[in-house]
């Protein structure tokens, strides 16, 4: 096989996906809880994303950054505040980096903090940053002049902090993703508002996974008591394409200069298309999203296993800690037609269509019931 496979694949071939199931070549029907890992907000083949994109197409499909598209504008409106200003680029790896480019031209030789299980992209300058020594460690050396902290450890936190007096930016994602579905506690975001005031520190947010409702707040980080001044974006954002952007705020937003920074294909043309229609129907499902979040939730905390060790998240972004890994789990999960997202090892990630149905996480629940 010519495919380099670094991924443990499932062993079938999709025929078609619709909504929250997807269905194999052999005619069997799969709840997909990974929604693409975040990235369909709407489910899979939403027939208005589908129509927009491929109108989209039929005029024309690339064109290049010297042509300002007609979405451009328009979803950068959708995904920022009066004054900010948005560069869009490829995916959440290339947003990584962006900001990483804005905070290095703006601190000069100063410090990035960052902390442990947080995932912010797998390119050079990303794993600089990324918290999971496991896929980081093996390509140092990285970008000098970064420092790690334990999440949702104050004395860590303050530690780092008083042993690296030129720390003058820090990465920060308040709900992790791939670090377990584990939200910042209020105390620990808490002494880091402090030393942001203090050291007058620049906070750049990462909403690539926790972004754009899945919370059902625009952003996860409003959830929280922070004022960033960075916003990463991504997955969700190209409703199914690869779109990425960074949102800079206040003094951020006049630190790159023509020539600074630039994509190729991005923003692709069909990306933004998606892009403008997804942005705009999560905006007006914001309240439903709330409540099928709370709905979700419920249901998942009225489980009865000894094998639960914790449920937890926010809005439609959720996760079961297990006492201890299952063997065989997403086969088990593949046999009762469950499409398991597993991260850490024993953490089930839930990342289901925004647009799920409270009938469909009965379905969901009900089938989970059997494994768990």
């Amino acid at each position: 096989m010519r495919y380099l496979e670094l991924y443990n694949s499932y062993d079938f071939t999709i025929e078609k996906a619709e909504g929250v199931y997807i269905f194999d070549t052999d005619g069997n029907k799969y709840f997909d809880t990974f929604s693409g890992i975040g990235v369909l907000a709407l489910g899979h083949s939403h027939p208005e994303v589908v129509h927009a994109i491929s109108d989209k197409l039929h005029k024309y499909a690339h064109t290049s950054n010297y042509f300002l598209d007609q979405d451009t504008e328009t979803v950068a409106e959708l995904i920022s505040d009066p004054g900010d200003k948005v560069f869009f680029v490829n995916s959440g790896t290339e947003a990584t980096e962006l900001a990483l480019k804005i905070i290095k031209k703006k601190i000069g030789a100063g410090k990035i903090l960052f902390f442990s299980n947080s995932f912010h992209g797998r390119s050079l300058g990303a794993l600089s940053v990324n918290g999971f020594p496991g896929i980081r460690d093996q390509f140092k050396p990285l970008l000098p002049d970064t420092i790690e902290a334990e999440f949702n450890d104050i004395e860590s936190l303050r530690e780092a902090a008083a042993n690296n007096p030129d720390i003058k930016a820090v990465f920060f994602e308040p709900l992790q993703g791939s670090g377990g579905v584990q939200p910042a506690s209020e105390e620990f975001v808490a002494e880091l508002n402090q030393l942001i005031d203090q050291n007058n520190w620049i906070l750049a947010v990462d909403e690539v996974q926790a972004g754009l409702y899945r919370t059902a707040e625009k952003y996860s980080y409003q959830n929280f008591d922070l004022s960033p001044d960075l916003i990463t974006v991504a997955k969700a954002l190209g409703g199914g394409l690869p779109l990425g952007g960074v949102v800079m705020k206040g003094e951020m937003t006049g630190v790159l200069e023509p020539g600074d920074h630039g994509s190729t294909f991005a923003p692709n043309p069909l990306a933004l298309r998606g892009a403008r229609v997804v942005m705009e129907k999560l905006e007006s499902m914001q309240d439903s999203i709330a409540e099928r979040g709370e709905y979700f939730l419920k249901k998942l905390k009225e489980l009865k296993s000894e094998k639960i060790k914790e449920v937890r998240g926010i809005g439609l972004m959720l996760g079961i800690e297990l006492n201890e890994e299952i063997p065989d789990l997403r086969a088990k999960a593949q046999a009762e037609g469950i499409l398991l997202n597993i991260v850490k090892g024993k953490v089930i990630r839930f990342l289901p269509a925004l647009n799920i149905t409270k009938d469909e996480i009965d379905q969901l629940l009900e089938k989970l019931k059997k494994i768990i």
